[in-house]
């Protein structure tokens, strides 16, 4: 990371438990360290245990990234610069419009059974990874299934846990395969109005489509890093931490290209 990058992320992350009121042993190794060895292992698509000996112990560097997904801080990250960067551009805050896909990827020999399928339509052995965007592809909400789960029926629990983070969306766009019930049963029970972007009649190859290629595109973003080439994630919280590393990545360069992070001040910590 750049020093404007860090800056952005620094104030973001929980306290060092020795600067807490209830106190612990001073981290070994600088945060910067882990959260550069995180980004690494994302974007070069590398395995844990070949993580570069210039890094912290890969098993350190794990045990943050699980720490941190598992009291969503990630989230609370990614949801920070998204803010931030609607707000750079004139936009409120917090997004009322999205646009919601998902994405069939093949699954490493580490996932498990229980946590991968078929996808008889792309015809890929994996998982599916269903994402939310606002209207300029920024990530709101990111979740990982097996793949021969149905658009339709994975919408809900993406819907629902849309409503709890964000109670001010109205309108959610989507392609076909989330129309019929589906639309129902997010009026009547979410207040979400889902509209459908259909590809024209005898329409072939490559179509852009209104609205629906602005979440096209942000998962085109995320396959640029190599990790998110296939599933290899034991773990589908693990994966959809790391997709959201990619998210953070993309938004930490975008805040900085003209030095837009050194506006924040960086919280000093007394147990680097």
């Amino acid at each position: 990371m750049t020093d404007d990058e860090w800056a952005l992320i620094e104030p973001l992350l929980p306290l060092p438990a020795c600067d807490t009121a209830r106190g612990g042993r001073p981290e070994k190794h600088p945060r910067r360290e882990i959260v550069d060895s995180i980004r690494y292992v994302v974007d070069t698509g590398c395995k844990w245990r070949a993580l570069p000996a210039d890094f912290p112990p890969w098993r350190t560097v794990w045990g943050f990234m699980a720490r941190w997904a598992a009291r969503g801080v990630i989230g609370q990250i990614r949801d920070a610069l998204t803010q931030r960067i609607r707000r750079e551009v004139g936009k409120g805050s917090r997004a009322v419009a999205t646009i919601i896909d998902s994405q069939s990827v093949k699954a490493a020999s580490t996932v498990g059974k229980n946590s991968r399928g078929y996808d008889a339509g792309k015809k890929i052995n994996g998982r599916k990874r269903h994402l939310v965007v606002d209207t300029r592809g920024l990530p709101l909400l990111v979740m990982v299934t097996p793949a021969d789960l149905h658009d339709s029926a994975a919408a809900k629990e993406v819907l629902f846990r849309l409503r709890l983070m964000h109670p001010e969306i109205t309108i959610v766009w989507a392609d076909r395969a989330y129309a019929g019930k589906l639309i129902t049963w997010a009026k009547k029970h979410l207040n979400l109005t889902i509209k459908t972007v259909a590809r024209p009649k005898d329409s072939s190859g490559f179509v852009l489509l209104p609205r629906r290629w602005v979440v096209e595109r942000s998962l085109a973003w995320m396959m640029n890093a190599r990790r998110h080439a296939r599933d290899y994630e034991r773990l589908v919280q693990h994966s959809e931490t790391l997709i959201t590393w990619a998210a953070i990545t993309l938004m930490t360069k975008r805040l900085t290209r003209n030095g837009a992070g050194s506006a924040w001040a960086s919280k000093p910590s007394t147990c680097a």
